[in-house]
């Protein structure tokens, strides 16, 4: 069993502690509150301007002939609705990364490192705010690439292909940072993502592709339009779960990873790593382009 799989496993075995399902319930609490008073103050206005838009576009005509060919006439109503839902996910899976990326992951390293790596040196080269800036900055290149790609969505393969994709590389980025934030200086975050950049980019992708499961949920139930309150809640907890799964994938991975690193240079590092005076959001912009 190679170190990915591993990791895996080892990820499944730790969701069933008690404070790891805490957790996927903590971010799903807030973004739905938050969400949920979004859409209780802006549903109607939201829906109202989506549908002036799709009565008075060619691709509103053409929906809506293609929905009456097909015999699907009576779904006219629930069009609006669906969109306004496809448009949110992205928000809303962004707003629980986030939470889980800034709250959450924090609390997932330092248990792992209290019960399987607490030999492990904490050389501190993350912070917080370096987190939040970094998962910020990789948010905003993540959902211009969205905006970009988005037309490409309405082809059938590709709107396979592409989301998982572009999560997979978010989830990457922001969660590889915060998994080693604790216990890697900022030079050997740095050389571990450049040397594990595939497999950490697989892990986002599996993540990825595990986050599309709500996605289908929304995607093939239209005629639940009148229980989105009830659906968008439900996909948020499985968002929440599966992305503090991954959480606990990369940070078995990364820690494992950085363990070998040292071994491999003959515990040469006994010491923190001297950094560079530099502000934390500098640092972070050179994290994202160098690594």
């Amino acid at each position: 069993m190679n170190d990915l799989l591993r990791a895996f496993v080892r990820a499944v075995a730790s969701m069933l502690h008690p404070r790891m399902l805490w957790l996927t319930f903590m971010p799903f609490f807030v973004a739905a509150l938050g969400w949920g008073v979004v859409f209780w103050f802006a549903w109607q206005d939201l829906v109202g301007t989506v549908r002036a838009w799709l009565a008075g576009s060619t691709f509103g005509t053409t929906l809506f002939h293609a929905f009456d060919w097909v015999g699907f006439t009576a779904l006219h109503a629930a069009i609006a609705p669906f969109i306004v839902i496809a448009m949110a996910i992205p928000l809303i899976v962004v707003t629980v990364l986030l939470l889980i990326a800034t709250i959450s992951m924090p609390l997932v390293v330092r248990q792992l490192s209290a019960r399987r790596f607490a030999s492990l040196e904490q050389r501190r080269g993350g912070t917080w705010y370096g987190s939040l800036v970094y998962a910020l900055a990789t948010t905003f290149i993540c959902l211009t690439l969205t905006i970009v790609t988005l037309p490409l969505w309405l082809i059938l393969p590709l709107f396979a292909f592409i989301p998982p994709l572009l999560w997979g590389w978010l989830t990457y980025r922001v969660m590889t940072y915060d998994a080693l934030a604790l216990h890697a200086s900022r030079a050997e975050r740095i050389a571990l993502m450049r040397r594990h950049r595939w497999p950490l980019l697989a892990i986002g992708v599996a993540s990825g592709l595990m986050s599309t499961l709500p996605t289908l949920i929304w995607a093939w139930s239209l005629w639940l339009i009148v229980l989105f309150p009830v659906i968008a809640a439900a996909t948020i907890w499985i968002y929440a779960a599966i992305l503090v799964f991954s959480a606990l994938w990369f940070g078995h991975y990364c820690l494992h990873a950085l363990q070998l690193m040292r071994d491999e240079a003959g515990q040469g590092m006994s010491g923190p790593t001297r950094h560079l005076p530099s502000s934390q959001s500098s640092t972070t912009m050179d994290d994202l382009h160098s690594s």
